[in-house]
């Protein structure tokens, strides 16, 4: 009973480990990074009638993509030295070892990606397949125990290139298919998945003409437009500063031309929307939360959800909702009347001034969405199952944050409503 709570106990740090307070699967990541890497430390449980101890060793994986859900991983875990168990706690049939001896352990794993959260640095996976390991002694249940196991695991994505990662399986090995478990964590890394564009250094002919980045403006007119004549891509939207000047007319200097949710290069590259329009399909609801939140396809208006944007003032640190703005609130309350069965999504939004903290703002934005979801439920009967509240703090922008004007428009909350008889 001790060894299965020291057990889950290990296992709940591997995997919480994993959990500590961004990843955007917004292009086509999969198909020009497939490949990625993880290194770190693990716990390896050996239970049941085995003559060595459990013990920790150091761990590597090399990970392909074959799509958004899909991995195929090899890993190896070597424990340097599992301690020999004492006689007294082994049947007597089975014969002590020396001393410590090691562990090598080879495996094969599928993993399927559970990326349905709305935060996407959190990715959730299962995992499963066989295993080898080769200890360096002869024991009862053989030298060399081939096993199959099934877990889970998650991944924090600080970037598409750089995650923490926590992961626990279990399974069954050797010639007695004695029970095993392996908890791991580690950082990991994807390869080429930094969107770059290429610098070509050339020179013109004309004097004085340079392009040194080889982003077809001269380093003349860059110091005019402000970007970095020695990077192709100053603002890293994956669109060139001479593509985004010339070509699509977009802010060389800010990778969201229009303040959608999409980087540039992501809407012109991969999902063909317009980087200079906030909706492009003209259906009510952002690119950005179309493919981040939505999962609809921002060139089709159809699949829209309904959204109504309130520009609802609250009282200094406060969040419940004056009675002015109760008529605001009004067509919101008539649509859900109508469709008891929709779901809502409530989101609170803030400004950015110089004073502004991150936290602060935050759990602000975060009670006046739930102010403006509890007033919801409590009026229109919708179940209050069906509404979810979250708050961005001052991190999904629809404007420069510059005049008065636009602080406004930033201090909003958004309504999503989704047909209750839509699949």
């Amino acid at each position: 009973m001790m060894k299965t709570m020291k057990w889950m106990l290990v296992a709940a740090l591997a995997v919480s480990f994993g959990t500590v307070p961004a990843f955007a699967t917004d292009d086509d990541l999969f198909e020009r990074a497939p490949w990625f890497t993880t290194l770190g430390l693990n716990y390896y449980d050996l239970e049941g009638d085995v003559e060595v101890e459990s013990g920790f060793g150091i761990s590597g994986k090399l990970g392909y993509s074959l799509n958004s859900w899909w991995d195929i991983e090899g890993g190896v875990n070597f424990m340097p030295s599992l301690s020999a168990r004492d006689a007294d706690e082994l049947n007597s049939n089975v014969e002590p070892l020396d001393g410590s001896t090691t562990a090598l352990r080879l495996g094969l794993d599928a993993l399927l990606h559970l990326r349905a959260l709305e935060n996407r640095r959190i990715d959730p996976f299962l995992r499963a397949g066989p295993a080898v390991t080769f200890f360096g002694d002869d024991m009862v249940n053989g030298r060399t125990q081939l096993g199959l196991f099934a877990g889970a695991g998650l991944f924090y994505h600080f970037n598409d290139s750089w995650a923490l990662r926590g992961d626990f399986v279990a399974g069954a090995q050797g010639e007695e298919w004695e029970f095993t478990a392996l908890a791991e964590m580690g950082v990991s890394y994807r390869f080429g998945a930094e969107r770059v564009v290429a610098p070509e250094f050339q020179v013109s002919a004309g004097p004085g003409d340079v392009d040194s980045d080889g982003d077809g403006l001269y380093d003349k007119d860059e110091a005019v437009i402000g970007t970095d004549p020695y990077n192709p891509d100053t603002d890293g939207d994956g669109l060139s500063d001479g593509d985004e000047h010339f070509k699509h007319q977009t802010d060389p200097l800010n990778p969201d031309s229009d303040f959608d949710g999409l980087k540039d290069g992501a809407e012109v590259l991969t999902y063909k929307t317009n980087p200079l329009d906030v909706d492009t399909d003209k259906g009510g609801v952002s690119d950005g939360h179309e493919v981040i939140e939505d999962s609809t396809n921002p060139l089709d208006p159809s699949d829209d959800l309904q959204k109504f944007t309130l520009l609802i003032e609250f009282d200094y640190d406060k969040s419940f909702i004056r009675p002015q703005y109760y008529k605001d609130l009004e067509p919101v309350l008539k649509v859900l009347r109508r469709d008891p069965n929709a779901t809502v999504r409530v989101e609170g939004h803030a400004d950015k001034r110089k004073r502004s903290t991150r936290e602060y703002n935050q759990k602000l934005s975060e009670r006046r969405a739930n102010a403006v979801a509890d007033y919801l439920v409590q009026n229109s009967g919708i179940p209050a199952a069906n509404v979810t509240a979250v708050g961005y703090g001052f991190d999904r922008p629809v404007a420069l944050n510059d005049t008065e004007e636009n602080m406004q428009r930033n201090r909003r909350t958004d309504i999503y409503i989704k047909k209750g008889d839509a699949k």
